[in-house]
């Protein structure tokens, strides 16, 4: 019988400060999460200084916790691992720095995973059948991606955003019609009082690059139609804009993705990141794949948002394939996926 695999993994690279414990990639005997939002919303977005002051003050009570949830000890831990990029460089250092004392101190081995490898890694969790190779929609606040994973950590990007990522455009256009942050949930709960059909909102198209992405347009329209409303002194219904918006975006995600799945001919399917947690986005897509005969994957919303759970899942695949990584691993705030 082999050896079960334990990964204490750690995640800091934006406003929540986490620490999980994953045996063999898929099991998560504890995944601990202290979130910053009722703090930052007094600022109407993420304080990069406040999250950095926070991980401090949080990191090593959520590694204990993590810990003694799962009734394990560091001893125990096969190796260490930590997201490194992307994300802001304060708040990456700390989870870095503590990764990095943690393995010198335990003798453990350092595994330095890319977070947006980790937003992927999420669907191992729930889903146990699912194995590459499979085609991978990624939408964040940071990211917009369409990726065809071909094995474990190795990645083809076949589309991604040429301005917004979806998540910001849902942050710009909450904050525009009043909801405040996080504006992604609060969209998508406006919008169901909703009509979706009340205003047409553009879906852009890129000529020869039909799989990425341009949110900027859908954000700019609803920024000129609320200017407008007010120019006419005209009523604005939140609830129809909140799903007019919606509706576009989820609309070019759900496209681009269901045609990338038939050129490629992926018959599985997986969302993962902050907005993959949208309710629409998760109603449509299922439509469009079960008409299609596509099989889809995505995670329970805790583990659609920062976690570590996700980056102990692909530490797992990492530490399998070898990947190591030395004292001198530093925080890379531009990290590119597939890049090491």
């Amino acid at each position: 019988m082999e050896k079960d695999i334990l990964i204490l993994a750690i995640e800091t690279s934006c406003d929540e400060t986490a620490a999980a414990v994953v045996k063999n990639g898929r099991c998560v005997l504890s995944n601990i999460i202290s979130s910053q939002i009722d703090l930052h919303t007094l600022y109407g977005g993420v304080v990069p200084e406040i999250a950095s002051r926070k991980h401090i003050e949080k990191i090593n009570q959520v590694i204990k916790e993590a810990l003694w949830e799962a009734n394990v000890t560091l001893e125990d831990m096969d190796a260490i691992g930590v997201t490194y990029g992307p994300g802001l460089v304060g708040a990456l250092l700390v989870g870095v720095a503590e990764a990095k004392a943690i393995s010198f101190a335990a003798k453990k081995p350092l595994i330095g995973i890319h977070h947006i490898e980790g937003h992927v890694s999420a669907n191992f969790i729930e889903n146990k059948e699912l194995e590459p190779p499979f085609l991978c929609l990624i939408v964040s606040g940071g990211h917009t991606h369409l990726v065809i994973v071909k094995e474990y950590g190795k990645y083809d990007i076949i589309g991604r955003t040429r301005d917004d990522a979806a998540g910001e455009a849902f942050d710009k256009v909450a904050r525009a019609i009043g909801l405040g942050y996080p504006g992604g949930p609060k969209v998508d709960k406006l919008a169901r009082e909703g009509d979706k059909h009340a205003v047409v909102f553009p879906r852009a198209n890129i000529e020869g690059f039909p799989y990425d992405f341009s949110f900027s347009g859908v954000k700019s329209a609803v920024l000129n139609h609320l200017n407008s409303c007010a120019m006419k002194k005209e009523p604005v219904n939140t609830a129809d804009i909140a799903a007019s918006f919606q509706a576009a975006v989820v609309d070019a995600l759900v496209s681009k993705t269901i045609a990338a799945a038939q050129e490629y001919h992926m018959d599985q399917v997986a969302i993962a990141g902050g907005v993959a947690a949208n309710s629409a986005l998760r109603q449509s897509m299922e439509a469009a794949c079960k008409e299609q005969g596509l099989h889809l994957y995505y995670p329970s919303a805790v583990f659609c948002t920062d976690n570590a759970a996700m980056i102990g899942a692909a530490a797992y695949y990492e530490y399998l394939n070898g990947t190591r990584h030395g004292l001198d691993l530093n925080a890379v705030p531009n990290l590119k996926i597939g890049q090491r």
